[in-house]
Order: C-alpha cells, then structure tokens, then sequence
C-alpha cells in the first residue's frame, strides 16, 4: 500500500523495520527486494524483531538474512519463546504425580472392562474369551488391592514427585538469583521468584548474536567473544565503511523498563551525530534517552540486541549497563521490546533530516466485517494475537504521524497474514486451508515490496523520467 505517490533517489531516504518475533522473516524478504531493486537507504531503523535484520543489512550481510539456510528458516529458531525450561520440567513432574494419582482409577477402569468383556463373552458362550478376561479382571483387582502398593509405594511415589517438582522451581530460582548480576530487593512473594517469566527469550537472541559474530570476524577463526566484544567490533566495521555500498547508518530502539523512558542506540555519520545528540526530545535531558554506539556506549549494542527479542512482563528483560560516566552512572536497567516503538523512530528519523520513509510491517489492516477467527487459547497464541493486534494499531498511529513529516511515505505490508509473531514452526492458514511456513511469509515480504512500491511508484516515476 502507497501512502505517497512520488518517490525521488535524491532524497535521503530511511527503511523502519516494525515488528516482533516472525516479523523479521517478513522484513528480511521486504528489505531484499528494496535493496537488490537498486533503491538507496540512508539510514535502517528498526526495534523488536527488526533489529537482527538492521543490524545485519547494515553491513552488508543481508545476503544471509534471506539466504534458504539463513537464521529466519534455522531450526533452532522453532524453540524461540518457548516456556522455560525449568517449567517445562515441572510441568512433566505434576503430569507424572497426576498419572500416580490416577494410576487407581485406570486400574480400576481396566479391570471394570475386562469384567465387562468376561461378562459378554460368558453370554454368547464364548467360554475361553471370558475366562481369560476374568483372570484379567481378578488379578488386576487383586495388585491393586496387594497391601504395598495402596498404602506403601502409592504415596511414596506421590510425595517423591511433588519433591522432584519442588525442587526443580527452588533449584531454578537459585540459579537464576546467583546469576542476576543485580543485587536489588525484589518485591512480591518468593513464589513468583520461583515461576518468573513464564518465557524463554534467550533463543533468538543467541542465533543473531551467532550471525552478528560471523559479519564482523570476517575470516578470522577466532572464537566468538563477550557480547561486549562483538559490539565494539560491529561498531567499528560500520564506521570505518560509511559511504561504501551496502552500508547503512542505523538507529534501534528499546524501552527502558527503570527509566519509565524509551532508549534510542544510533551509528550515525558524522553529520547526522550532531543533531541525533542534542535534538530536544520529551521531558528531561536528551542524553537520558540517546545511546551513541560510536562513543563509550558501544559496548551496549548486543543488549540492545536482546532487549529488542525480550517481551513485557512474560520473559525476562534484557540488562544494560551503562558506563560511570555516563548520563545514568553505571546503573543497570532492564529493557525490552513495545510495539509503539515505531513512533518513536519516526520522530528520531525526521530529527536527523531523512526525507522519505518506508515502513515495513508484516501485521495486516485493520479487519473489517465477517472476519472473525478462531480464538487461541495457548499462551504463546494468545500473546501473538495481543502483538499482532497491537502492531496493526501502532503502525496506523505511525503512518498519521508520518505523513505530515517526510516528503514520500511508503508502507509495505501484507493484505492477509496466517502466521502469528512465535508460529517459528509456521501455521495453519484457515483461509486457504493449508500450511504457511516461515519461507514463505520471507517470500511474501518480497512480493509486498514490489506488489506496493517498487514497481508501482519506483517503477513508475523512472518510467515517468525516461518519457
């Protein structure tokens, strides 16, 4: 859909990336067609999911975004924001413990059957059959009533799996409470310490770290580095190679859970640093909020990185630390991902004088009458449902906010979208009753670019040039 019916390659133009989770198959297919299109970026911006595909397009590693094997169709990617694993165990524990506490009633049942089996058989004379169904019935009567299971070994069996329970919640909370490097008090029951964050949202943030590692050590075998290692090294291959083709400037955005304020980390050319620092932006003092990469800051990159893949309230916030002589003097906040982000990087694009923007989203209009679906009621799906709906609406916010601040708008998005933000495994598409995988929403994302702006307004205006 074009929002804006000229487009000029003299304009200094931004690509936002919007989105959590699958969004970044979708951007990844998006931003392909764009770039192999020959359309020039100035400038990549992006939060959630987006971020592993700006960070990496950036410096010229799209090729792998989109690559078959690439990191959006890796099978690794098919346990992202899955529950964690301590719960899982749980989980299987009190389905153990519910199996020993039934383990009466199925034998009751079965021995129920089989009486009922010798009783038919014994009525049709089929004398074998019913004899043997009854030496069923009798024994299974008797092992069951056999005094050490009932009152011995049955609930024996019963407090030894609620201990195994138990102590793999306490077990978790201990290690997660050893390996927090903060040391703040925490507030609420010890019984929320032991449940946590439901979700597990370290997967797709290791992956892209793994792809980040690869882009920047070039040939090097060295082993991958701290995090903070492979920030600096991003952030000097960048800013050693503005102006070369396919690098791009970059702005990614988190919320800053503590803060109550959202961050905002650039690499930016020399002439756009200038104005991303000292723009006035809200309340408070503007370096409270802006993280120059090509500064002191460079070692937050990577926790940028996983705060973009970290959800509210139901995974575990990424922490950034901030250098002592910084705006927040080493303090450690807790970040992750909202949807209205967007907003927020269109003003900090107007800010360092981009011209035209294309947004790129994989969450579809608005719904219209006699489009009802089915209700999720799994937790993973009931939480791709709240994104997906709440994206819809951010980018709608988004696309109003915009119009009135570039000189073209152009937004790339699909019309129909099966494959919520965490079906990494694809989904079920009741419209056409099949299938949809991951490889083909990076396929749709590519025929979106061109279907919405490439060949009618990019196209179109070469066309008109040429007459």
């Amino acid at each position: 859909m074009v929002d804006a019916p000229s487009y000029s390659p003299r304009l200094r133009t931004g690509v936002i990336l919007c989105g959590t989770g699958t969004a970044g198959a979708y951007q990844a297919g998006a931003l392909r067609a764009i770039i192999e299109s020959g359309i020039k970026i100035d400038v990549l911006g992006a939060h959630g999911a987006g971020v592993a595909t700006a960070l990496a397009a950036a410096i010229d590693g799209g090729a792998k975004l989109w690559d078959p094997d690439g990191p959006w169709t890796h099978p690794h990617l098919r346990r992202a924001y899955r529950w964690r694993r301590a719960l899982r165990i749980a989980a299987a524990g009190l389905a153990g413990t519910a199996l020993v506490l039934l383990s009466p009633v199925l034998v009751l049942a079965l021995a129920a059957l089989a009486y009922g089996v010798s009783l038919a058989a014994a009525l049709v004379n089929l004398t074998n059959l019913a004899a043997g169904a009854g030496d069923v019935y009798q024994v299974a009567i008797v092992r069951l009533f056999d005094p050490p299971i009932l009152p011995t070994i049955l609930p024996r069996a019963l407090v030894l799996a609620m201990l195994l329970v138990a102590g793999v919640l306490v077990a978790a909370a201990v290690q997660a409470l050893t390996h927090e490097r903060s040391r703040r008090r925490v507030v609420g029951g010890f019984w929320w310490r032991l449940i946590g964050s439901p979700i597990d949202a370290s997967e797709p943030a290791a992956t892209f770290s793994d792809l980040i590692w690869t882009l920047v050590r070039g040939a090097s075998p060295a082993p991958r580095p701290s995090p903070e290692e492979i920030g600096r090294r991003y952030v000097d291959v960048l800013a050693d190679n503005f102006g070369q083709p396919g690098f791009h400037e970059l702005i990614v955005a988190v919320h800053d859970l503590d803060a109550r304020r959202d961050l905002v980390g650039g690499v930016l050319a020399a002439s756009s640093r200038a104005a991303f620092e000292v723009r006035p932006q809200g309340p408070g003092p503007r370096e409270a909020e802006v993280v120059d990469f090509t500064g002191p800051q460079r070692d937050l990159l990577m926790s940028f990185l996983a705060g973009a893949f970290s959800l509210p309230v139901v995974s575990q916030p990424a922490i950034v630390e901030f250098p002592t002589d910084s705006y927040w003097r080493g303090e450690r906040h807790r970040v992750c991902d909202r949807p209205d982000l967007v907003l927020r990087l269109i003003d900090e694009f107007a800010g360092i004088g981009v011209e035209q923007l294309i947004l790129v989203s994989p969450a579809p209009p608005p719904a219209t009458p006699h489009a009802l679906r089915a209700q999720p009621i799994d937790l993973r799906a009931r939480m791709g449902e709240l994104v997906r709906s709440m994206e819809t609406a951010a980018l709608a916010d988004a696309t109003t906010a915009a119009l009135s601040r570039f000189s073209g708008l152009f937004v790339v998005r699909p019309t129909h979208n099966p494959i919520g933000a965490f079906d990494f495994g694809g989904a079920y598409d009741e419209s056409s009753d099949r299938q949809r995988t991951l490889t083909e929403l990076m396929q749709q994302g590519s025929a979106d670019a061109y279907r919405y702006f490439i060949e009618p307004v990019v196209a179109a205006g070469e066309r008109l040039e040429v007459i």
